[in-house]
């Protein structure tokens, strides 16, 4: 499947859609929690979904109404399927895997051709240390976890996804002795584990810092039900501030950032930093200079950032150069191998590097047929570009149901001009 995309302006107010990575786990925690929980403003999208039907074979009874999830945890969950589907969500076979491990029944978890790709082998040996018994295929999906872990002391690498070390946190509160997380090197993605540090605390359970981002203790605890609120999406917000950038005309965006830390945040002071004026509240609205000034960006800690940055190249009147963000390579594709192939087709000069990529605008803007390759925020960085440049294809439409289901009706009501083509 693809879609043509048009040369367009966009005008009027869109909204942000709800966090995804705070959805994920306000899910899980209900469901470990003992007793009711609502949750609010949720993202029903393929990932979430995933999560929610996890939770499901854990044991959670969840029920859906609209954009509120209500979910009544147990004391203590007893499986009631023997194979999770994770989709297409790292984030649900992670979290999901940390949590297999508290119970001895064997459990097998899988996923999509994508999600097979995805490596887990960091996690499993900090789980195998913990006393669980784990199978992969060559360190990938789909995976198998036997426990009962009783907690105790372990240590994992930081450099590949700070998903592995947010899921061992989740679990810990639910084994007997707690448990004790020491990272190895540098952590990436680093405010991905203050959200979940946060949100614990929401639900009642306390994260003991012994050496920020190296050292970590959490004991023994109950998660306790709440009413939980999910804020707005800053990664989704990234692309609607690029497309504001690129092709707006009088847009504005409406977003709740909440009082939870969201590392994509730092969009916000990447775009100031390249010229562009912000007026920032519940309504955002984005005045660009004519040409983007450029600039270096380190994007460590937040790899999510990067497709809506590197199709602000369209209109720099310097190189951007974004770097540290070699893990964006075991996202739902490597994205920096694949916008280093597909951007120089619209006529931005594209240099890889290891841990990112150094972009030049156009000398002539090109029309041109993009492959996102399945992952959705390629899908949606490059309709934007598609929009800029004009005339363009785009593969995969169907991909945003990961983050974003209504993308290409949201933005077709402020003037995009996207048809999917069956």
């Amino acid at each position: 499947m693809k879609c043509k995309v048009e040369k367009a302006n966009l005008s009027g107010l869109i909204s942000c859609p709800p966090n995804k990575s705070y959805t994920h786990r306000a899910i899980f925690l209900a469901s470990l929690a003992k007793g009711k929980s609502i949750i609010r403003n949720v993202l029903l999208s393929r990932d979430t979904i995933a999560t929610i039907n996890a939770c499901k074979a854990f044991g959670a009874e969840i029920k859906v109404d609209g954009s509120w999830v209500t979910i009544k945890g147990k004391e203590r969950l007893i499986p009631q399927e023997s194979e999770i589907d994770a989709s297409n969500s790292g984030t649900t076979m992670r979290i999901s895997a940390a949590i297999a491990s508290l119970y001895d029944t064997k459990i097998s978890l899988t996923g999509d051709s994508s999600l097979k790709k995805r490596p887990m082998q960091p996690l499993l040996d900090a789980l195998e240390r913990l006393g669980a018994t784990c199978t992969s295929t060559d360190g990938k999906p789909p995976i198998t976890i036997k426990g009962k872990i009783t907690g105790g002391s372990t240590n994992i690498s930081g450099a590949v996804s700070s998903q592995f070390i947010s899921a061992l946190f989740i679990a810990a509160p639910r084994t007997d002795k707690g448990i004790t997380v020491e990272i190895d090197g540098d952590l990436v993605s680093k405010p991905y584990l203050d959200a979940t540090i946060a949100i614990m605390k929401k639900f009642g359970v306390a994260v003991n810092t012994i050496s920020s981002y190296k050292k970590y203790n959490i004991p023994k605890q109950d998660y306790k039900p709440i009413d939980f609120t999910v804020p707005s999406d800053f990664s989704s917000l990234a692309l609607l501030l690029s497309a504001a950038v690129l092709i707006g005309d009088n847009m504005s965006i409406a977003a709740s950032v909440g009082n939870l830390p969201q590392g994509d945040i730092e969009i916000l002071s990447h775009l100031e930093k390249m010229g562009v004026q912000l007026d920032i509240g519940d309504i955002i609205t984005v005045k660009p200079p004519q040409l983007l000034k450029g600039g270096r960006f380190d994007l460590s800690n937040t790899p999510d950032l990067l497709p809506a940055m590197a199709i602000l190249a369209l209109k720099t009147s310097k190189p951007i150069e974004i770097f540290n963000v070699r893990h964006a390579r075991f996202k739902e594709t490597d994205r920096i191998a694949i916008l280093a192939r597909e951007l120089p087709k619209l006529g931005i000069n594209v240099s890889e590097k290891e841990d990112g990529l150094i972009l030049e605008a156009p000398k002539t803007v090109k029309s041109a047929e993009l492959d996102s390759a399945e992952d959705h925020r390629l899908f949606m960085a490059f309709s934007i570009a598609g929009m800029f440049a004009g005339n363009c294809t785009v593969t995969d439409p169907n991909s945003v149901d990961v983050s974003y289901p209504t993308f290409v009706e949201d933005m077709n009501r402020i003037g995009a001009r996207i048809l999917v083509e069956t």
